[in-house]
């Protein structure tokens, strides 16, 4: 009979935050976090990254760029709140279709909500999946996108042969996330501010600092640019390539499924 070993053990765990766990229980464990920050998620946003993501998500939709004179379906995994979907919608004159793939349910309600709020509804649908094992059959998207959602998840390379799958062929992967600071003394003052102000943030505002703390963690831990465009090259993709905004305190990585 065959032994489990070392290394195998060691292959079953995942980083929460600086903490190693057991891989499949890390899932639950991010579920936790966002059914507790999913009500305020937007406005922490605004706070810890003193309203930039909404230029950072800005820039996503622009290098995207998503046409206005033909039908355009984009999934958006990890997009609970609808921030990208709705502004790529709005970018294609509401010509785009966009689906919001996202594994939390309280994150889902938030974004129907705001959906319908915006009149959006009939260009944005929300559905419950999971990034490792998508819910769609293959070839099916012209876009994937993916914003400061993918460092979640468990199993990563196997989100981006998922990502891969979905697509058309010619179809278009994005991701945006935290990412590695690449000018010399900005990475002290942002650390200093991640880990010493943003819980501090969470405790004043949303009563959880813990959540955030995880947050801020998990963005540490997160491969660097480089690795992670290797990381897609792995899963299949060509013209890999990314972009650094904000002196690398996030990223946009761009791949193509042809």
């Amino acid at each position: 009979m065959a032994t489990e070993t070392v290394s195998d053990k060691a292959e079953q765990r995942a980083s929460f935050g600086f903490r190693d766990v057991e891989l499949d229980a890390k899932q639950g464990m991010v579920d936790a976090v966002f059914h507790k920050v999913a009500s305020r998620y937007d406005l922490m946003n605004d706070l810890m990254s003193g309203g930039l993501h909404r230029i950072w998500k800005d820039a996503m939709v622009s290098w995207l760029s998503p046409p206005s004179n033909r039908p355009f379906e984009v999934l958006d995994v990890a997009g609970g709140t609808g921030d990208v979907s709705f502004r790529i919608v709005d970018r294609s004159h509401k010509n785009a279709k966009a689906i919001v793939c996202d594994i939390n349910t309280s994150m889902l309600e938030v974004g129907r909500e705001r959906a319908e709020k915006r009149g959006l509804a009939d260009n944005v649908t929300f559905v419950e999946g999971n990034a490792e094992e998508l819910p769609f059959e293959s070839g099916r998207f012209d876009a994937y996108t993916i914003a400061f959602g993918i460092r979640n998840v468990p199993r990563i390379d196997q989100a981006l042969k998922e990502a891969y799958r979905v697509l058309k062929p010619g179809g278009r992967f994005l991701c945006l996330e935290f990412s590695s600071v690449d000018v010399p003394g900005l990475d002290k003052i942002y650390d200093l501010y991640s880990f010493h102000l943003i819980p501090q943030m969470g405790r004043a505002v949303a009563g959880d600092a813990e959540s955030y703390r995880y947050l801020v963690e998990s963005i540490r831990r997160f491969p660097h640019q480089e690795r992670f465009a290797q990381m897609i090259r792995q899963a299949g993709f060509s013209q890999v390539s990314y972009r650094n905004l904000t002196g690398g305190i996030s990223a946009l990585h761009s791949g193509w499924k042809t």
